[in-house]
C-alpha cells in the first residue's frame, strides 16, 4: 500500500505520517529529510527552485525502487513528499497503478492561519518535525505553488479539515 499525504505547508503532513506510521507499521519518505541530509549543504546562494526540483526527482526515483522492494516485503510506504502539484500526485498515483500497488490519497485540508501559526511553532520549538526554518516568504511562495486536489482525487480519501 501507498500512502500519498497532500497537504499544503505547515498542514502537519509529516506529524500525521508518524500517527499513519504507528497504526501501519509502514516506512515513511519525507522529502524534507532526504533534502536536508542529502543536498542542503551544497546548495549555493545562487541555486533556486529549479536546483531543488532537479534533486527531488532524482531521490523520488530512488524512494520508488524502495517502495518495490517494500511492497514485496507488504510494508506500506507513506509519502510525506509534498506532493503540491497534480502532476507530481499524478506520477505517484500511476506508478502505483502500473506496479498493481493498492493507494490511498490524505488530504491534510488546514486553514491557512492555522498552518502558518504550526509553522512559527515548529521554527521556534525545533522539535521531532522540525528539519529547517519556513520563512513567511517560503509559506507564501508555496501559497501559490500547491495546487487543491480535484474532486476525482478527493474520491475515496481519507479527508482531515481544520
Amino acid at each position: 500500500m501507498i500512502h500519498l499525504i497532500v497537504g499544503n505547508t505547515g498542514s502537519g503532513k509529516t506529524t500525521y505520517c508518524n500517527q499513519l506510521k504507528a497504526q501501519n507499521k509502514g516506512v515513511i519518505f519525507s522529502i524534507d529529510t532526504w533534502n536536508k541530509t542529502l543536498f542542503l549543504s551544497d546548495k549555493k546562494e545562487t541555486d533556486g527552485l529549479d536546483w531543488f526540483l532537479e534533486r527531488i526527482d532524482r531521490a523520488e526515483e530512488m524512494i520508488k525502487s524502495l517502495i518495490l522492494q517494500l511492497e514485496n516485503a507488504s510494508t506500506d510506504s507513506i509519502l510525506d513528499l509534498g506532493l503540491s502539484k497534480f502532476s507530481h500526485r499524478e506520477k505517484f498515483r500511476k506508478f502505483a497503478l502500473e506496479n498493481n500497488i493498492e493507494f490511498q490519497f490524505h488530504y491534510l485540508n488546514i486553514s491557512k492561519e492555522e498552518r502558518w501559526q504550526r509553522i512559527l511553532k515548529r521554527n521556534s520549538e525545533r522539535g521531532i518535525t522540525y528539519e529547517f526554518d519556513v520563512s513567511l516568504d517560503d509559506f507564501n511562495f508555496m501559497e501559490g505553488w500547491f495546487e487543491e486536489p480535484t474532486n476525482q482525487e478527493l474520491n475515496k480519501a481519507i479527508i482531515i479539515s481544520l
